[in-house]
């Protein structure tokens, strides 16, 4: 149980709701930032402003799928008032306070170092980004589905990365009859694929094997998908990125050469945000129940 926990949600969207659900039904003190058009009743719950004096007793700073943008800025869909992080709020809360978000971008990150506050990025864990390898590539499958005339059934795709999503991806592909490329960087993800049954090649090879490719997913946050690639697509395929932005295709080239090109991060919270919220919840309240076991020890 979380009884005595003091957790601040400060943001976010409709997976905050499971996130928040769970901290309740484990008795933690809940206060919310950015909630005030929030109609759903949670008991126990507490609104408030968003001043750095809410941080002054917290245990947990709980922030969106991605913490902040470039200028400390907050994400919300509650709220039409502005939420900032500022040096004030992380002065404000105690050296044991945890700031836990999916994934931080330079500003948040540089924050919490200079404060000396712990900072948890639950998106690097491997076992939330195996779980939210799911949405994402069902999310990814309906984005095809929609875009393209044919069936997945027997199409040429290729997945571009063998991590975490994209192990997920390409075998949800072979699981309905799609003909599944596997671009890989490494010796042992080629013997992967391989094994699995996919049809492996390496990455400087991807212009050559683009020749007859209806749809691509991409997973690599880097610029992968160029020109030259897609002047070897034909004109049916369609490019679906689901590396974090900027992405890892060249956009503005497929969109002169005609090819539909989506750059679609942050699946989970969009085509299931309650799977995707009970995901985050799960992981962040075994990380806090960790740290109140932890503390109780030491005293």
């Amino acid at each position: 149980m979380l009884t005595g926990a003091q957790i601040v949600l400060a943001g976010g969207d409709a997976r905050q709701l499971e996130v928040i659900r769970r901290l309740t039904e484990l008795d933690a003190s809940v206060t919310l930032c950015g909630f005030d058009r929030l109609d759903t009743p949670f008991s126990g719950v507490v609104k408030a402003d968003w001043t750095p004096d809410i941080l002054h007793a917290a245990d947990a700073l709980v922030l969106p799928a991605v913490g902040t943008d470039d200028d400390g800025t907050i994400s919300t869909i509650f709220t039409d008032q502005e939420l900032k992080l500022t040096e004030a709020h992380l002065s404000a809360a105690p050296k044991t306070c945890k700031v836990i978000t999916g994934m931080a971008k330079p500003y948040l990150r540089k924050l919490c170092e200079k404060h000396q506050i712990a900072l948890v990025e639950l998106f690097e864990r491997d076992d939330v980004a195996i779980y939210n390898s799911i949405p994402t590539a069902e999310g990814a499958l309906m984005m095809a589905i929609q875009n393209t005339d044919i069936t997945i059934h027997d199409s040429n795709c290729m997945v571009l990365g063998l991590g975490r999503t994209g192990f997920t991806m390409a075998r949800t592909l072979k699981a309905i009859g799609a003909n599944v490329k596997v671009g890989v960087r490494r010796d042992e993800s080629f013997a992967r694929a391989f094994e699995v049954g996919f049809e492996p090649f390496y990455m400087p090879e991807i212009a050559r094997q683009a020749g007859n490719i209806d749809l691509i997913f991409n997973t690599i946050p880097t610029m992968i998908v160029t020109a030259q690639v897609i002047a070897q697509l034909p004109l049916r395929a369609c490019i679906i990125d689901l590396a974090s932005k900027p992405g890892g295709t060249d956009f503005r080239f497929a969109e002169k050469r005609g090819i539909k090109a989506f750059l679609a991060p942050g699946l989970p919270g969009i085509v299931a945000p309650k799977t995707a919220g009970r995901i985050i919840a799960n992981s962040l309240t075994q990380i806090i129940l960790e740290d109140f076991r932890l503390r109780g020890n030491q005293s």
